[in-house]
Formats: C-alpha cells, structure tokens, sequence
C-alpha cells in the first residue's frame, strides 16, 4: 500500500495526525506532513485508510 498527501489541498484539520500520528505530523504552520516514505507498513494500513476517509479536503490518496 502507497499513501499519497497533497499538500496543495491540505487546509490544517490535522484530522490525519489526530487518526494516524505514526504517519502524518504537523509543520509550523499547521500543514499536514508525511512521514512514511514508499510503501507504508502493513500493521498500518487501516490507519492510513482512517486517515483518508476523514480528510475533509480528500488531500489523502490510498492506493493499494
């Protein structure tokens, strides 16, 4: 599973970092930052779809 973020589309809900901390962190100024680079593991995977399907601005991407 790859995770993509669109940083573009990020308004700083900070809804992934609230769901998924060992994925996402917050830059300082509220940004949402990846931090898993190529595939994301596999005890994270309904982590990273949580995280998806709560972003208010769909800035996250799953593909599986």
């Amino acid at each position: 599973m790859q995770i993509h973020l669109d940083s573009d589309k990020c308004q700083g809900h900070n809804r992934c970092y609230a769901l998924a901390p060992e994925l996402f962190d917050v830059d300082d100024y509220g940004q949402a930052v990846l931090l898993v680079d190529g595939d994301v593991p596999a005890d994270l995977h309904d982590k990273a779809r949580l995280a998806a399907a709560n972003c208010p601005e769909y800035a996250i991407s799953v593909a599986e």
